[in-house]
C-alpha cells in the first residue's frame, strides 16, 4: 500500500477537469510487464472508503468534469466509495465522470452506464498499443482482441504507453491515429522507471519528443504524459 499518494488535482489544459486517485482492491490482472501500479491498493473496504471519502471532498465541481482512477479499475472500488461520487457529482453539479477499466471488465460496462445514468460517463481503456504482438507478448497486457473497432466498442477514451524498446516513430504514429480515428480522445505515457520488469528506451522517447510530440501537443484530443505524475496526482 502505497501512503504518500497525491490524490488529487485539478488539469486546466486541453480537457479541463478534476482528478482523484482512489484506492480500491486492487488491479485483479498484476501481469502487465511494466506496470507496479496495482501496489496501491488494500483489502480493507472500511480502510478504503474512509480514505477515498477524504479525497472526494476536495472535489468542487469546478469545470463540471471529474476524472476516477485507482490501481486497476472502477470495478474493484468498493459499493460505498461508487455511491459517494454519485452523491459528490450530484452536490457539486458534476455532469461528466471519467472512469477507467481494463478491457476484460467491458461486459460490465454497459450496466455501469446504467447505475450512472444521471452522468455522461467515459470510459477509458488502458490499451497501450493497437500493435496485438508487441501489446501481448512484450507488455502482457491480456487483450486478445486484434479488431481496433470490437476494442474500443464500449470504450470512449484510451491510454498509450511509449518509449520502450522495439516501438519507432512510425509505430507509435499508427497508434496515434488509430486511438484517433477509434476513441474520443487519447492518453500517451511516456514510460517512466519503476519496479517493473520492463524499462523506458532513451531512443525511442527522443523520437517521439522529436517527431511526434510537435505534431500533437497542441492537440486538443490528445494528453501527454512524460512523468507519472503530470497530471497531479501519484508520487
Amino acid at each position: 500500500m502505497r501512503t504518500k499518494m497525491k490524490r488529487y488535482s485539478i488539469i486546466t489544459q486541453k480537457n479541463p477537469r478534476e482528478m482523484v486517485l482512489l484506492r480500491g482492491r486492487g488491479c485483479f490482472y498484476e501481469k502487465c510487464s511494466f506496470c507496479d501500479y496495482y501496489i496501491d491498493k488494500s483489502d480493507n473496504e472500511e480502510d478504503n472508503f474512509a480514505l477515498n471519502s477524504r479525497v472526494l471532498d476536495n472535489v468542487t465541481g469546478l469545470y463540471g468534469q471529474l476524472e476516477v482512477i485507482n490501481s486497476g479499475s472502477v470495478f474493484e472500488l468498493d459499493k460505498r466509495t461508487l455511491e459517494k461520487i454519485k452523491a459528490v457529482c450530484r452536490e457539486k453539479n458534476i455532469h461528466t465522470i471519467h472512469f477507467e477499466s481494463h478491457y476484460a471488465y467491458r461486459n460490465k460496462i454497459p450496466a455501469l452506464r446504467r447505475d450512472f445514468s444521471d452522468f455522461v460517463i467515459k470510459m477509458k481503456l488502458g490499451l497501450e498499443t493497437f500493435d496485438n504482438e508487441f501489446r501481448e507478448n512484450t507488455l502482457k497486457k491480456g487483450i486478445a482482441e486484434t479488431n481496433p473497432e470490437r476494442i474500443s466498442e464500449h470504450f470512449d477514451e484510451a491510454n498509450f504507453l511509449f518509449g520502450i524498446k522495439g516501438q519507432t516513430a512510425e509505430s507509435m504514429r499508427r497508434d496515434i491515429e488509430l486511438g484517433l480515428k477509434h476513441f474520443e480522445r487519447i492518453c500517451i505515457n511516456i514510460m517512466c522507471e519503476n519496479s517493473a520488469s520492463i524499462k523506458p528506451d532513451a531512443g525511442v522517447i527522443r523520437a517521439f519528443a522529436s517527431e511526434l510530440y510537435p505534431l500533437y501537443r497542441d492537440d486538443g484530443r490528445v494528453d501527454i504524459l512524460f512523468s507519472n505524475t503530470d497530471f497531479g496526482v501519484g508520487e
